[in-house]
């Protein structure tokens, strides 16, 4: 079996030969947001600018014995102030990405989507996880589990493309999705599945693109090859897929906690289709997670410089 967190090494070894990021670190006042964006740092993932109140932010330095060095720290007095900084930092294009501190995240989306001063694009906000798990052979990309509730069908459209495009920038050899539901045959009285014939209808006719796409499939015949052969699922993407889209936060968020606490698997997150990707971490994340987190962000932005098209 594949030692625990080799996926992840992987990539962050991979990010460690690119420049570092610049990124806008959002209210760093705690112990394992500042590690994290220091150690990020140190490796050379990215390159910090801290924002928030400065003598809280070194108080937490001096109480942890962490070295804060000629990292930059952009005054903001409190926690929805430095949200607005941070994206402030973005839009005048002195930072490429964002990264969550110790604040809660709804703080720092409120002024990632404001509609004068926020980052927002044609495209629906929408979160992944990016899974490392224990005995699954590809990295596992699972949205949207932390920001869209109950996602209408032309929202799952722009989750759906957000993901696909996290997936090549990752440089996944092939985008395998599978869309879930609770089965794997389209039926009116369950209206995800309906959904699901809608969204690989679209992908037939090219209104989404980049990836081979099937469903409705339950959870086991999508990563599973003998639950598909069982089931006789003639798929490409059965048994086999390496991002799975959910029908809503509540199936997402509770799919990616059972992964990590039953299965030991370790969730890199990100948020996608803003100007700029957004490092979302947990307090409850890892040194390796979050360096993880920082890594995808980096893939992120080489991938948008690389197609050379703007953001919009």
């Amino acid at each position: 079996m594949e030692p625990k967190h080799e996926k992840y090494q992987r990539l962050i070894d991979y990010c460690k030969e690119l420049p570092p990021l610049p990124t806008a670190v959002v209210h760093p006042c705690d112990a394992s947001s500042l590690t994290g964006a220091l150690e990020a740092a140190r490796i050379g993932l990215i390159a910090p600018v801290l924002v928030g109140p400065r003598a809280r932010i070194e108080a937490v330095a001096q109480e942890n014995s962490l070295r804060i060095g000629d990292v930059p720290i952009v005054e903001a007095a409190y926690s929805h102030a430095a949200a607005a900084k941070a994206v402030e930092l973005v839009r005048e294009g002195k930072a490429e990405a964002l990264m969550k501190g110790s604040l809660h995240t709804d703080e720092l989306m409120g002024a990632v989507v404001k509609r004068e001063t926020g980052l927002r694009t044609a495209r629906r906000v929408s979160h992944c996880f990016v899974m490392d798990v224990p005995g699954y052979a590809d990295a596992l990309v699972i949205s949207d589990a932390a920001v869209n509730i109950a996602p209408t069908l032309e929202e799952k459209m722009d989750i759906l493309q957000n993901a696909i495009d996290l997936a090549h920038a990752l440089q996944f050899r092939e985008v395998r999705v599978a869309v879930l539901s609770a089965m794997e045959t389209v039926n009116p009285k369950v209206p995800s599945t309906v959904e699901v014939a809608a969204l690989c209808k679209m992908v037939d006719r090219h209104q989404i693109h980049g990836a081979l796409v099937d469903g409705p499939l339950a959870l086991d015949n999508a990563i599973d090859p003998d639950a598909a052969r069982i089931k006789k699922i003639d798929s490409p993407v059965a048994g086999r897929a390496n991002v799975l889209l959910v029908p809503d936060l509540e199936a997402g968020n509770m799919l990616a906690k059972s992964l990590s606490f039953l299965a030991g698997a370790d969730a890199a997150g990100i948020v996608l289709g803003a100007r700029v990707p957004i490092i979302l971490t947990s307090r409850a994340d890892s040194m390796v997670t979050r360096l993880a987190s920082c890594a995808v962000a980096t893939l992120v932005v080489k991938a948008r410089r690389e197609s050379g098209k703007p953001v919009r």
